[in-house]
């Protein structure tokens, strides 16, 4: 008789993988989830306190990161990173995230691996305050590599019609604020790959691969409270695309982003790739440089926001100005 296992999928494995997550995924239940993980579909009440309540979704993945996750056998820390670029993108209009759900894809399921993705991610959605209700492990043998597995998820977060940001709000003269990264973050990483390849190296104290996967930052919390208490006119994840391609899709109309590169600490980690070659406007264009998340403010509002920040222990900088006229960043 032959049997799916013999196909190179073992249910069993899936099966143990599945109560594993459980406890993780538990841990970010919060008001509004209605049914347990393991249903055909996860659900959330939206409940009250909404005027007009707009749903807000994005979708991302880890992308090579997990490449260096699979070297250094180190699977805990990047569903935070799939977490994070969700979150953070739809944080940018101003939505509180409310649920998560993962998708895991592998050649060969291992339980204890996938149940340490499932973990990162919990961990992320913890720190965002969202619950995660849901996902899919799909192993898929003659697909993926033994040892290798791909990580992405989804998230949606909620906001008043009347409270979106949009950009709309955005003038001539408002200041930019940025808010530290944790390093490299979860974009960039086929170009480091090709210029690091010794993940034992020492770097700084700890190993090269240990720094690699210093999980991205979650914006979440510092940002909604700054939302309760100032009239935040833009946003921006610097993800892919660094600081050219993220900072003017905070703008609606025709404007520059000018920004002084020497406004905010710049990370060893980004110093060490200009060192084996990359161009620093090359960096500028992947990279996230040190900041993670941009926010466009009045400029009688900056020095108060600067303030909250740093009542929070947030590392941020003024960093530029909005001018009118042009679409793009302009660096000096």
């Amino acid at each position: 008789m032959v049997t799916y296992k013999d196909s190179g999928v073992n249910i069993e494995e899936g099966y143990k993988s599945v109560k594993l997550m459980k406890e993780y995924a538990a841990k970010t239940f919060i008001p509004g989830v209605i049914n347990n993980l393991g249903s055909f579909a996860g659900m959330f009440e939206i409940g009250k306190g909404y005027e007009n309540p707009v749903l807000v979704s994005g979708t991302d993945g880890v992308g090579t990161k997990l490449a260096v996750a699979f070297k250094t056998k180190k699977y805990d820390t990047v569903g935070i990173d799939c977490t994070a670029m969700c979150v953070n993108d739809i944080l940018c209009h101003g939505a509180k995230p409310i649920f998560f759900l993962d998708y895991i894809a592998c050649g060969k399921l291992e339980a204890d691996v996938a149940a340490d993705l499932v973990k990162g991610v919990s961990a992320g959605c913890e720190d965002a305050g969202c619950a995660l209700i849901g996902g899919e492990t799909a192993e898929m043998p003659g697909f993926y590599d033994e040892g290798e597995y791909d990580l992405a998820g989804f998230a949606v977060g909620i906001v008043d019609k009347a409270k979106i940001i949009d950009g709309s709000k955005i003038q001539d003269g408002d200041v930019l604020i940025g808010i530290a990264s944790s390093g490299i973050h979860s974009n960039g990483y086929s170009l480091v790959r090709k210029l690091i390849t010794d993940l034992d190296q020492d770097f700084n104290g700890k190993k090269m691969g240990e720094v690699l996967l210093t999980p991205t930052r979650i914006y979440v919390k510092p940002v909604l409270k700054l939302l309760e208490k100032f009239e935040i006119r833009g946003m921006a994840h610097i993800t892919g695309g660094g600081f050219y391609e993220n900072i003017p899709r905070m703008f609606k109309g025709d404007f520059t982003a000018e920004i002084d590169k020497n406004s905010f600490e710049v990370p060893e980690i980004f110093k060490h790739l200009m060192s084996l070659g990359v161009d620093e406007d090359h960096m500028f264009n992947t990279y996230n440089m040190g900041i993670g998340f941009v926010l466009c403010v009045a400029k009688e509002e900056a020095d108060k926001v600067l303030s909250e920040l740093k009542n929070m222990d947030e590392k941020a900088y003024k960093m530029g100005t909005v001018k009118a006229g042009g679409n793009g960043v302009c660096l000096k």
